[in-house]
């Protein structure tokens, strides 16, 4: 089949396929001390790029993916026609400006480029103000033409706002969008699209839980699952309600499937494809193992009519919302990750913030501004059980986060490494702390 992949303009005189090629299984074919063939999966992705689809997105971690893309598009002979997309998940703790370079110039050895096409941050804990150093030093970086463009990858509204008001020019945030999780279309899906942020979305196929191989098929015993990927959507089908739910929605993509003769996993990703703020969506490949070009070439030789959409649309209503915004599965409970929990991504979560204790037992908690060496401030106060957290202001460091967009913070709760990235702000970082306090009595606390 000779199709023309449609692209997308994910920044002035960057284009991708409207069709990534996900390399994360790679991962999962090197797992228990495997390792792939490079020149044959190099070969694999020159298949992927002949058919149209030129851009392949990775990760620091997913085996050596990385590696596997600089070969093939590296180099003394680039492929100036490929675009590859990396990511950059650093442990939770901090993040200087040495570190932030390094692995950086990592990505570049590996992928064999002078400049990354598009570095994308995940960041494990917003309550750490270290995520946001980062930020600023990749945005260096950028400007020294290390980096082309900077993207997101598993970020909610709130801390996507914040960034691109604090003027981080973040042009992409990768999260999960399905028909079994519509999570981005409440929030994230608007103000993308408001600000001309592309969302790349991947999870499109659920693990291949959204395709005919799972129509009419019994329930699988979730504890013997195949793949890494499997393993984390089964999570997303039984908290969304269970398994019938989901044959509810794979009969009623067979039925729209039908009238089009293309397969569920088509009708699947297409209906992310048609979502706006949606630039391109990422179908995972295991390179030189299974490939499914062919069968991704038919998103682009039929449409969705909108009978389709309302029939798909009647079905996933039936199912329950999984909770949160976009990455809160790997953030706050219940984790829908591969494991259930965040034991196979990090060891431990250190304290953001440095903690005094005065010889009265008193602890305070520090975060080096000058609020604290000329006035006596303190991020939070703990005295026996109860802890005060006082009023905060928009800003790490010198900086002044969020610009005057009032909102552009977390609307979240307190809580007891309240910062700018985590305490509820109403006012923007023009205005002073009142003083207020708020106290809280045997809250479980982890210093």
């Amino acid at each position: 089949m000779t199709t023309s992949i449609p692209r997308h303009a994910l920044a002035p005189g960057f284009t991708i396929s409207r069709v990534l090629t996900g390399l994360w299984q790679v991962a999962d074919l090197e797992r228990d001390g495997r390792t792939l063939d490079h020149g044959v999966a190099a070969d694999a992705m020159a298949d992927y790029a002949a058919a149209g689809f030129t851009t392949f997105d990775m990760a620091d971690h997913y085996g050596s993916a990385e590696l596997i893309a600089g070969r093939f598009a590296g180099g003394d002979s680039p492929r100036d026609d490929v675009q590859l997309l990396t990511k950059w998940v650093p442990e939770p703790g901090p993040l200087t400006r040495a570190d932030v370079r390094a692995a950086v110039e990592r990505a570049l050895e590996r992928l064999q480029r002078p400049r990354v096409d598009l570095m994308q941050f995940h960041a494990w804990n917003y309550a750490d103000p270290a995520w946001l150093d980062a930020m600023f030093h990749l945005d260096e970086l950028r400007q020294e033409g290390l980096i082309a463009h900077l993207g997101l990858t598993n970020t909610d509204t709130a801390h996507l706002r914040m960034l691109r008001a604090t003027g981080i020019p973040v042009v992409s945030n990768q999260v999960c969008w399905s028909l079994i999780d519509r999570r981005p279309r409440q929030r994230l899906a608007p103000y993308a699209l408001q600000q001309g942020v592309s969302i790349l979305a991947y999870g499109t196929v659920a693990g291949g839980f959204l395709s005919d191989r799972w129509l009419d098929r019994a329930e699988p015993d979730w504890q013997a699952l195949d793949t890494w990927s499997q393993m984390k959507y089964g999570r997303f089908v039984r908290t969304a309600g269970g398994w019938e739910a989901l044959q509810r929605v794979l009969r009623a993509a067979r039925q729209v499937a039908d009238r089009h003769g293309v397969s569920i996993a088509n009708v699947a990703c297409r209906y992310v494809l048609d979502q706006p703020a949606v630039g391109g969506i990422i179908i995972g490949a295991r390179l030189g193992s299974s490939e499914h070009i062919a069968d991704t070439q038919r998103l682009f030789a039929f449409t969705l009519s909108e009978q389709d959409h309302a029939e798909l649309e009647a079905a996933v209503a039936t199912l329950d919302p999984l909770p949160g915004e976009p990455g809160d599965e790997y953030r706050v409970p219940p984790f829908l990750t591969a494991s259930g929990d965040l034991s196979h991504h990090v060891a431990s979560f250190p304290a953001p913030y440095p903690v005094r204790v005065d010889a009265t037992g008193r602890r305070r908690v520090l975060s080096g501004t000058v609020w604290e060496r000329d006035a006596g401030y303190a991020r939070a106060v703990r005295v026996g059980d109860q802890i005060t957290v006082s009023g905060t202001t928009a800003t790490h460091g010198s900086r002044c986060i969020g610009g005057t967009d009032a909102a552009g913070s977390p609307s979240r709760a307190p809580t007891v490494n309240a910062s700018a990235t985590s305490s509820r702000r109403t006012r923007s970082c023009r205005r002073r702390s009142s003083g207020t306090s708020i106290s809280w009595r045997s809250r479980p606390m982890r210093w």
